[in-house]
C-alpha cells in the first residue's frame, strides 16, 4: 500500500536533495544562535520511536564546531524516554524552530550522553545547570522549505487559540492518569512551572 501511495508523488528535485550538508554551515549555526525550540527524536534499535520537545534561551543549543553541537537536558517529567532510547541507539534528529520564521533546520547525527560537567561549556541557563548534555555529533543538515509553518499558520498572531477553549492541564493529566482533578488553574500551574524551568 505505502508504494502505491508513493508511486503519485514525483521524484524528489535535484535541489531538494542538494541542499543536504554534512556540517553546520554558517547559515545552520547562525540559526541556532536565535532558535530557543527543538524537538529531538531518537528510536529503539528496534525502531520503536520518540519525539520531545526541548527548549531554552535562544542559543540553548549550542555549536561546538561545524559537526559538534551540544543539546543540555532540563528539569522537565523525569520520564527519561529520549535518554533510555538514545543510551541504547545513539541516532537522533532534531526539528530546530526559531519564532517569525517559516523555514526550519533539519539535523541528523549520532548522540553521546553526557554530564554536564564533562563538556566544554557552562550549561546553566536560569540559575540552574543542566542535568546532562547530549553531544550531537552532526552528520546531515538541511534548511527545510517555509510550507509547512505557513499552511498552519503558526507564528500569525490571529492563528492563536485562545486558552480557554482547551481543558486545564490538570484535568487531563488527571483523566489519563485515573485520578483526582486538582483543579489547578492554568495561571497557577504556570506561576509553579516558573520555578523549576
Amino acid at each position: 500500500m505505502a508504494h502505491e501511495v508513493l508511486d503519485g508523488y514525483a521524484c524528489s528535485l535535484p535541489s531538494a536533495l542538494a541542499k543536504e550538508i554534512d556540517h553546520l554551515d554558517q547559515y545552520c549555526q547562525q540559526f541556532l544562535a536565535l532558535c530557543p525550540f527543538v524537538v529531538l527524536s531518537s528510536a529503539t534499535l528496534d525502531g520503536t520511536p520518540e519525539v520531545t520537545p526541548r527548549g531554552g534561551e535562544p542559543g540553548f543549543c549550542r555549536v561546538i564546531d561545524p559537526t559538534t553541537l551540544l543539546l543540555p537536558d532540563r528539569a522537565g517529567n523525569n520520564r527519561l524516554d529520549s535518554l533510555r532510547k538514545i543510551a541504547m541507539n545513539p541516532s537522533v534528529a532534531l526539528l530546530c524552530m526559531v519564532p517569525g520564521i517559516d523555514e526550519t533546520l533539519r539535523i541528523y547525527g549520532r548522540a553521546d550522553l553526557c554530564r554536564a560537567g564533562d563538556v566544554p561549556i557552562d550549561t546553566t541557563e536560569r540559575g540552574r545547570e543542566a542535568r546532562s548534555v547530549l553531544v550531537i555529533h552532526v552528520e546531515r543538515a538541511f534548511m527545510h522549505c517555509a510550507k509547512a509553518l505557513m499552511r498552519s499558520r503558526l507564528w500569525d498572531p490571529d492563528a492563536r487559540v485562545k486558552r480557554e477553549v482547551f481543558p486545564r492541564a490538570s484535568e487531563i493529566f488527571a483523566a489519563h492518569a485515573g485520578t483526582e482533578d486538582s483543579g489547578e488553574s492554568q495561571d497557577d500551574m504556570a506561576r509553579r512551572y516558573s520555578t523549576t524551568l
